[in-house]
């Protein structure tokens, strides 16, 4: 669909696209959104939806000897494609430039961010809402859970989970390292260390390793803290997270009823709720988190 040109000789006032996609509705701006070891994340433009979304740029030639990595890539965008659901950030296009050689994907934007660097900048923030976006999480690890084949998020924690600030909407992201299994069960060494269950550094887990990584984001959400700082290098984390040491952070942690929430989730694998489960919690009783997003729709 062309788009409508204002006729203006002067355009000093329009931002320039930097990169079209192949069929020209979607235009990247210069300005980074974020930065990750894999890819990189501009601020972009949909003409047909005149909505703004993010455009996201692996440059292939990095991976260009890691067959495994490649794959691992196209998987991420092929399983993001069929996924729908208000929780999950939502890929709206994908395309290979050969020319370049880069992967490009196209998927919805959060105005406001993470919600690592939101809760950061917004220090005074309630009980209540925090768990409004907890639950929210839960909403979204119950849909990849409860996917079949089943979906294991594999690297959850706050800067991988995305918000609508202006209403409170909180959706998963970065499904870069997810693993879709049949049986419930993966077996490879993943993730942000401080967020990794005992059992995952087994090689031998199910998705509840993503409810123990929840567990460490509500941690992290009410301390204001990451899990472990305490330690200074990752063999120091692996040594206390498989022996059972809770991160410091813990003590922060005043309220009796949240702290027993996240030793819930933080229990021995077969004493782990599930994400549906923990939706059910008392800790969730009259938190409607949905309320302001409905009213938006």
């Amino acid at each position: 669909m062309p788009s409508v040109e204002p006729d203006n000789s002067d355009d000093t006032e329009r931002e320039a696209f930097v990169e079209v996609d192949p069929s020209r509705r979607y235009g990247r701006y210069s300005e980074l959104l974020g930065s990750g070891s894999v890819k990189k994340v501009y601020r972009a433009f949909d003409q047909e939806e005149g909505i703004e979304v993010a455009w996201n740029q692996v440059k292939l030639c990095n991976f260009s000897n890691d067959r495994k990595m490649m794959d691992q890539l196209f998987s991420e965008v092929r399983l993001l494609k069929s996924l729908k659901d208000d929780h999950i950030i939502a890929l709206h296009a994908v395309w290979r430039d050969v020319e370049k050689y880069t992967l490009n994907f196209i998927t919805e934007i959060c105005t406001s961010g993470n919600l690592r660097a939101y809760r950061k900048k917004h220090k005074h923030v309630s009980l209540k809402a925090l768990k409004k976006w907890s639950k929210q999480i839960l909403k979204g690890l119950s849909y990849l859970h409860s996917h079949d084949p089943c979906i294991i998020h594999r690297d959850l924690n706050c800067s991988n989970v995305f918000i609508n600030g202006n209403i409170g909407q909180v959706k998963i992201g970065d499904l870069g390292l997810a693993a879709i299994t049949k049986n419930h069960s993966a077996h490879s060494i993943l993730g942000t260390p401080e967020f990794m269950a005992p059992e995952l550094y087994d090689e031998d887990y199910t998705e509840s390793i993503d409810i123990y990584a929840f567990g460490m984001c509500v941690l992290e959400l009410v301390t204001l803290e990451l899990p472990y700082t305490e330690c200074n290098n990752v063999a120091r984390i692996y040594k206390k997270v498989i022996s059972g040491v809770r991160p410091k952070a813990m003590e922060k942690v005043k309220d009796p009823e949240v702290k027993a929430f996240i030793e819930k989730c933080l229990a021995q694998p077969r004493a782990r709720p599930t994400a549906s489960e923990l939706l059910e919690d008392p800790f969730f009783y009259g938190i409607d988190d949905d309320e302001n997003v409905d009213n938006k729709h």
